[in-house]
């Protein structure tokens, strides 16, 4: 090819060039002009929409503010009577300035008749010293149990009940596993576990051949009896709450700023698997929990994913299999539902219960379960960690799913800068409907100078049930309603209810971590009518007669109760079942749905009793 015709070639690639982009240009003022005739369009029709709208306008009402000053709570005095009563003892937590993060989780109790005189003892849980202690406590009393002469006053028989044990005991647990008439005890630990068969009020340890002691490096916490497979003997399920040394507690470095070496928090640490026993007989247990279904790990990690504190036997899906609803620290909680004993599923976050309104997993404590409201509808209350509100499950019918209502019902503003360990339903003023008792307390002595809204001692809580009808379902009551001793600051842990001093009311034990336990008598004067029902299982039904719903009937309407072990955190109250009937003088009739699902009736029944109903 020749130089001209190169520079042909060239010169008509240019004027090609030219051409293009001159019709690229006008392409790109037409384009502008229909995105302004667009604009203007828009602009004119958006000033129609909005002078339409104004002339349409809908006055937007505001959120009413929650107006409680309409609503007059009852006059409830709990009343200290802790050393008149004849309790002098202390919780040992080991703590010497080196922050372990057991020394600040513990402190328990049980209210239970250990000696079957028909009235209710107490049984206080601590720890000890450590066996590195430089300074150890010579009779740290990790067990102290108290009996009762019936009136409230109470007797030391640690000793001669065969309770004087010293090791770092966590959660006491109440259930007459071989059905012989006498409640024997469970007591989980940072450590082994012990197991107490109970022989006509001497207790006899039985630990070492019952395959309930656990690994030696474990860290448990909550647990409960429980007939899972409907077989007439009680099982045991128990919390492991994270993998815990010494040495990793101090490798891990927690400190507060301006102050130094603090107590861990419970991310940090590894989670770990709860265990289900099952009860061949004869004091002796096989650990059932991997083919049972009770091990839940991480589908990516495999590692395990439950940092267990306290747990619910508790028929969620009311087909007469008990089912297990427990409470994690800063992990979701679990839902195992029970198929037919023959496995368990687990099912949190399927049924509403694994987070809270916003999606997150709390730092889960002490949890109980209730029919608030008198209907068909389970509430599962959980206390949690301080800035967080505590959460109120409550079933959107007779059956799950569940979603936190703990916001529309009072309960979670009134208890967001607490930090709730011990929680319970009971009916304070027996009005009928159920009230809620919490127990606070802070990790950190020092947490005032780093966080000005919190306390390390705080105030326990009482919410009393005003029912639906008002505009507002929960009622923090105080001083005027419950007395200024009742609302002192304590480092608050565990808490259980009973009737100690057999008025037909219900009284309150409150458990102090390093400090001393608080029995507050219920005094209240309201004149409502009661009923208190003992139950006890026959047949196929274990003794202590756990998983039995019992409905009482007054007029059109109905209450609901459970029988189950434990409650609250690290706590077992009473098994008696208590009714308020308000002014009722009488009720219909009581409708009892034993363990092995049949059901009795029992109709003219004296109220302002308590009735011992056995099985038939």
């Amino acid at each position: 090819m020749s130089k001209t015709d190169t520079s042909q070639d060239l010169r008509e690639d240019i004027e090609d060039d030219e051409i293009i982009g001159k019709a690229l240009r006008r392409s790109l003022l037409v384009f502008v002009g229909v995105l302004v005739s667009a604009g203007a369009v828009w602009f004119l029709l958006s000033l129609f929409a909005a002078q339409e709208k104004e002339t349409h306008q809908t006055q937007v009402a505001l959120p009413t503010p929650r107006d409680v000053t309409s609503i007059e709570p009852p006059h409830v005095p709990l009343r200290d009577v802790t050393q008149h009563a004849g309790i002098d003892w202390t919780h040992i937590s080991g703590m010497e300035g080196e922050k372990l993060l057991p020394e600040t989780m513990g402190g328990g109790v049980a209210i239970f008749d250990y000696d079957q005189d028909g009235d209710q003892d107490i049984l206080l849980v601590g720890g000890c010293s450590w066996p590195w202690s430089k300074s150890p406590v010579a009779n740290p009393r990790s067990l102290c149990l108290y009996q009762n002469d019936g009136q409230a006053h109470f007797s030391d028989v640690t000793q001669q009940a065969g309770l004087n044990q010293s090791f770092y005991a966590m959660a006491p647990v109440i259930g007459d596993f071989d059905n012989d008439g006498w409640p024997d005890l469970f007591v989980t630990a940072v450590g082994s576990n012990r197991l107490f068969k109970n022989n006509a009020g001497k207790f006899i340890d039985i630990s070492a051949t019952s395959g309930l002691r656990g690994e030696h490096s474990a860290w448990n916490s909550g647990a409960t009896w429980f007939d899972y497979d409907n077989d007439g003997r009680l099982d045991l399920f128990v919390c492991e709450y994270v993998v815990w040394q010494r040495e990793l507690d101090f490798s891990l470095g927690f400190s507060l700023t301006g102050i130094g070496r603090a107590y861990g928090q419970p991310t940090a640490f590894r989670g770990t698997q709860s265990h289900l026993y099952h009860n061949e007989g004869d004091g002796v247990f096989t650990d059932v929990s991997k083919p049972m279904g009770i091990e839940v790990v991480n589908a990516d990690t495999g590692v395990a994913v439950g940092k267990g504190l306290a747990v619910a036997a508790i028929d969620v899906d009311h087909d007469g299999w008990t089912d297990l609803m427990v409470a994690n620290d800063t992990v979701r909680n679990f839902v195992f539902l029970n198929m037919l004993g023959q496995r368990f599923e687990e099912q949190g976050i399927p049924l509403g219960v694994a987070f809270d309104r916003s999606g997150n997993a709390t730092g889960a404590m002490g949890i109980d379960c209730s029919y608030l409201r008198n209907d068909d509808c389970l509430a599962i209350a959980i206390g949690n960690f301080a800035n967080e509100q505590s959460s109120l499950y409550i079933a959107r019918g007779p059956e799950p799913p569940f979603n936190d209502q703990a916001m529309a019902t009072g309960l979670g503003p009134a208890s967001r800068l607490s930090l709730t360990f011990g929680m319970f339903f009971a009916d304070l003023d027996l009005d009928s409907r159920q009230d809620l008792v919490c127990s606070n307390g802070h990790l950190e002595a020092e947490i005032a100078t780093v966080q000005a809204t919190q306390q390390y001692a705080q105030p326990p809580q009482f919410f009393w049930n005003a029912g639906t009808s008002g505009s507002t379902e929960l009622v923090p009551l105080d001083s005027a309603s419950v007395g200024e001793e009742a609302l002192e600051r304590m480092v608050g842990r565990g808490a259980a209810y009973g009737d100690l001093d057999g008025d037909g009311d219900l009284d309150i034990v409150l458990v102090a971590n390093s400090g001393h336990p608080r029995v507050l008598i219920n005094q209240q004067q309201l004149g409502h009518h009661w009923l208190r029902l003992r139950l006890q299982g026959s047949g196929t039904s274990n003794r202590d007669a756990y998983g039995a719903v019992v409905t009482l009937t007054c007029g059109d309407q109905q209450q609901r109760r459970i029988v189950s072990a434990t409650r609250s955190y690290l706590s077992q109250c009473e098994t008696t079942l208590t009714f308020g009937l308000g002014d009722q003088e009488s009720i219909d009739a009581v409708t009892i749905r034993w363990p092995n699902g049949r059901t009795q009736t029992l109709t003219d029944i004296p109220v302002d009793q308590t009735h011992t109903v056995v099985q038939p």
